[in-house]
């Protein structure tokens, strides 16, 4: 008589780890990257500025950061990392623990997990993180835009918290989805370059080099998904910026520019600034997005295999 023995259940833990590990380096790479960030946004709003002039001439990230430190000394560069961080806990806590739990499931039940199966993975937790994350989102251009703001359409928000219950009183429950097109758009992008390649390249380099997800291969691997998705992602992140800082219309000056929604933004921002302006500040939105997806994507790694080993 065969016995059946009872295999036990799996830990909760192994359900939540991937979110919450994907969530915790998301916070830690933008807590280190702030700075950066802010000044990205910031040369997106002086191209805007400039396009409206007439003006075609490229906009510095010195130039940039030198206007924020000008402002509001060294803490100008954290503004809104509150927001920041809340982002991360929505956003990337999402899209890292849906990819990564969807990728571990077709690869148990089939054995590998093709290319066509990691994109649709990268694409669909792109998706639900950007919906997610889209109202820290809005807050977060806000609070980082203000300061180029006229006095009479700045917002000042205090805190994050403040922000959210502001926007919901006084603009509405749906303004936190302001913007959300690009966002979503983008964060698809920002998945399709970056998490998909970042498997695709590591598996095909440890075929090569018949070794097992060395240092070396971890870093190429990071790197280039990091510029895949800086390339993919910016022109969404431009727009996304310029329709989520826009004032309600009862605050707006005379000289406020305004859209109606993505592809209105897309066409005037081609017809002022140029279609290669799409991808303003690129540089420094590299510089961001680079690392940000090298510490997220390794301290991943790390953190599950620690994980892992922990528990044999």
């Amino acid at each position: 008589m065969t016995q059946v023995v009872n295999q036990p259940s799996p830990s909760p833990w192994l359900y939540i780890q991937p979110f919450l590990v994907g969530g915790f380096s998301g916070c830690v790479a933008t807590t280190l990257l702030q700075p950066i960030d802010i000044t990205k946004i910031r040369i997106q709003i002086i191209s805007e500025t400039l396009g409206k002039a007439g003006s075609t001439n490229n906009v510095r990230f010195m130039t940039a950061a030198k206007q924020i430190l000008k402002e509001n000394g060294i803490r100008g560069f954290y503004k809104g990392l509150d927001a920041a961080l809340l982002r991360q806990v929505l956003y990337t806590t999402t899209r890292m623990g849906v990819y990564t739990t969807s990728f571990e499931h077709i690869k148990a039940r089939d054995g590998y997990v093709s290319t066509s199966n990691k994109i649709i993975c990268a694409l669909v937790a792109g998706f639900l993180g950007s919906v997610l994350g889209n109202p820290a989102d809005v807050v977060l251009v806000r609070m980082q835009a203000d300061p180029t703001l006229p006095l009479i359409e700045r917002r000042n928000y205090k805190t994050v918290f403040n922000a959210l219950s502001r926007i919901i009183k006084e603009e509405g429950i749906k303004t936190l989805w302001k913007g959300s097109t690009p966002t979503v758009v983008r964060g698809m992008a920002v998945n399709l370059g970056q998490l998909a390649p970042y498997d695709e390249i590591r598996e095909r380099l440890n075929k090569f080099t018949n070794t097992v997800d060395t240092i070396s291969t971890r870093l190429i691997a990071a790197a280039s998904a990091g510029f895949l998705s800086t390339f993919f992602s910016l022109p969404f992140d431009n727009m996304k910026t310029k329709l989520q800082k826009m004032v309600p219309e009862s605050h707006r000056s005379s000289n406020c520019i305004t859209y109606s929604g993505l592809t209105d933004c897309f066409i005037k921002s081609i017809k002022r600034e140029g279609f290669f302006r799409l991808w303003v500040g690129f540089l420094p939105f590299y510089s961001r997005t680079g690392p940000h997806v090298m510490l997220v994507l390794l301290m991943q790694d790390f953190f599950n295999n620690w994980s892992r080993n922990s528990r044999n």
